[in-house]
C-alpha cells in the first residue's frame, strides 16, 4: 500500500523529531520542481547528531516500505541528503545550513511566483 504524500511528510517529520532535529521546514515544490514534490530541511547539533537523524529516517523508511532512491553525505555528516523520490530531505549542521541557505531559494521562488501572478492579473485588467 502506497503512503499518501502528506502522510509521508508527517511521518518523516516525526522520524526527524524522534532524534531531536531542529528547525524543520517543509516546502511544497510540486509546481516548481521536476525532481521531487516536497523538500524538507532540518538541522542537528553536529555531524554525529545529523547522522543519527538521517539513520533514523532511513531505518523508518525501510520499515514502512518507502523506497530510498539515494543518500549522500553520511561520511562527513555536515550535510546529508536523503532522496525518497517524492520527498528530498536535507539534514544540515547549523553553519552549513546558513552558508547554503536553501530555504532562501524556495522563498525567493515563492515571491517571484506571487509577483508574476500579480503582474499577470494587472495585464488582464488592462
Amino acid at each position: 500500500m502506497e503512503i499518501k504524500l502528506e502522510e509521508l511528510v508527517e511521518k518523516i517529520t516525526f522520524w526527524a523529531e524522534e532524534k531531536k532535529a531542529d528547525r524543520i521546514k517543509v516546502y511544497d515544490v510540486r509546481n516548481r520542481s521536476d525532481y521531487t514534490d516536497m523538500i524538507m530541511v532540518c538541522e542537528g547539533s553536529g555531524d554525529l547528531h545529523n547522522r543519527a537523524i538521517a539513520q533514523n529516517i532511513l531505518e523508518k523508511a525501510k520499515e514502512n516500505s518507502v523506497y530510498v532512491l539515494g543518500k549522500e553525505g553520511m561520511e562527513n555528516g555536515t550535510w546529508i541528503l536523503i532522496d525518497l523520490v517524492n520527498v528530498v530531505i536535507h539534514v544540515f549542521d547549523r553553519d552549513t545550513r546558513e552558508y547554503y541557505d536553501l530555504e532562501e531559494l524556495w522563498e525567493v521562488s515563492d515571491r517571484v511566483r506571487k509577483q508574476q501572478t500579480l503582474d499577470t492579473e494587472q495585464v488582464e485588467e488592462n
